[in-house]
């Protein structure tokens, strides 16, 4: 089949069938990218020792500022791509593809420099200490090195989706887990490399698949290739590209925002131990996060396409299911750390005053799950179709609107509790908003919805 054909699917096809077949791999990738960093997490905390796990929770901030940068090229031109596919508009797709290049050089190298001329302030003001500051700079040192492969490998992922080769894209990240789990190994385990081994095995094992993405785009019979003319940004190109990505770069921002505060006020409150403990929820909460970040990846391409083509019914169809989908998967993981936390804390380290702190954290963090799936897709849908305004507003509502002051407020009055207490209750609001929003934007739209009987539309 090729690639214009696989395209023109997205209009056609089944929607339950096309979320399925772009879903599975997108969620097999996340879920063993997420698994990954869990393995970094569990060589550090058992081999490294707890406050490694704690320094390492400390570099989370920056990850999520560096994903930022990657979500807001790789997301906002996977997107347009995606539509214009569907607009049938191939040239201005290619053009995309070589102004992501392009954009993904400037902000990656641009991030590096400016990251590592300022490294210490920037770890202490993200609540490293005394003792936790070398391991998240050791670390930190060698993932910002390697930032621009990490951009660029990221954001070729995204265009893979969007150019209809899901399971190329997951093989490029499913690759990437097993080498770097390899890499953890030897350079860990092996070669004692410490904290820095795990940054080492990330870069080494991202550069790796991304030789292999651009082998994969030089291919001249596919439909979006690498060729002369395409790499000078336009203007109009990169601000389609960022309007659409100014979304999952402001959620990005705004989860870097909160962990630092987040970690601020545990090292306030609780200390490092608290930190690690955090880490550790974060590590868990992340694998369901991831799988539904997956199943985003396989709503996009498939929602963009046909709001593209003014499909409006399809774009409905493959919402709702994503909707039941990531709702089933936060549950499950909901049950996970509401049945098996102690469990789960050991497997990350053998001190048991971080395991009984991490048991709280698990709890608190993950306890409203069941309601985040659908504020996620929900998200994702307006970020889809080009509603940048509304996919903003639902990035900034649960992360900044709510629970940033909640952090503020809460643990003045209960301390502790009142770190943990503040997720789940942004978590909830965050998820009401999201209702009321969506809901009236379907009743908008509905008058717009024009049945095709001759196609199987579901």
């Amino acid at each position: 089949m090729s690639n214009k054909t696989a395209t023109l699917e997205l209009g056609t096809k089944p929607i339950g069938h096309l979320l399925w077949q772009y879903a599975l791999p997108a969620i097999i990738a996340m879920t063993a990218s997420s698994l990954y960093n869990i393995i970094d997490r569990i060589f550090i905390g058992q081999i490294v020792g707890p406050d490694a796990i704690a320094g390492l929770a400390i570099t989370f901030p920056f990850m999520n500022l560096a994903g930022a940068f990657g979500a807001a090229v790789g997301v906002g031109a996977s997107t347009a791509i995606s539509v214009k596919l569907g607009q049938k508009d191939y040239l201005t797709a290619e053009n995309l593809l070589g102004n992501t290049i392009t954009l993904n050089l400037i902000i990656g190298i641009g991030f590096t420099i400016i990251c590592l001329t300022f490294l210490n302030p920037i770890l202490r003001f993200f609540g490293a200490s005394d003792a936790t500051l070398p391991y998240a700079r050791s670390f930190m040192e060698v993932i910002l090195t390697g930032n621009v492969i990490s951009h660029m490998y990221l954001g070729m992922n995204a265009v893979l989706r969007a150019a209809s080769k899901p399971k190329m894209a997951m093989t490029a990240t499913i690759f990437t887990v097993a080498m770097n789990i390899l890499l953890d190994v030897i350079f860990i385990l092996w070669w004692h490399w410490g904290i820095r081994g795990a940054a080492f095995a990330t870069i080494i094992s991202q550069a790796l698949a991304l030789c292999w993405q651009m082998k994969a785009f030089s291919n001249k019979k596919e439909m979006l290739h690498l060729k002369k003319g395409i790499y000078k940004l336009k203007t109009e190109l990169v601000k389609n590209i960022i309007e659409i990505g100014i979304s999952p770069f402001l959620m990005n921002v705004c989860a870097c925002i909160i962990v630092i505060f987040v970690n601020n006020q545990l090292v306030k409150y609780g200390g490092d131990m608290a930190v690690g403990a955090y880490g550790i929820s974060n590590a868990i909460a992340t694998v369901f996060v991831m799988f539904v970040i997956g199943l985003n990846q396989g709503m996009q391409p498939i929602a963009g396409y046909n709001y593209g083509a003014q499909q409006i019914d399809r774009l409905m169809r493959v919402f709702k299911l994503s909707v039941i989908g990531a709702t089933c998967i936060m549950t499950t993981g909901w049950l996970f750390s509401m049945l098996i936390p102690g469990t789960i804390a050991r497997m990350f380290t053998t001190d048991p005053t971080l395991i009984n702190i991490a048991k709280t954290a698990i709890h608190f963090n993950m306890f409203m799950f069941p309601f985040i799936g659908f504020q996620m897709v929900t998200t994702n849908l307006f970020q889809c179709i080009g509603k940048v305004k509304i996919s903003i507003f639902l990035s900034l509502s649960r992360q900044l609107l709510l629970l940033l002051p909640l952090l503020a407020i809460l643990p003045v009055f209960i301390g502790l509790d009142g770190v943990w207490m503040s997720m789940p209750g942004s978590d909830f609001l965050a998820s009401v908003i999201a209702f009321i929003i969506v809901t009236r934007y379907i009743k908008k739209i509905k008058n717009q919805i024009k049945p095709d009987y001759g196609k199987d539309n579901h």
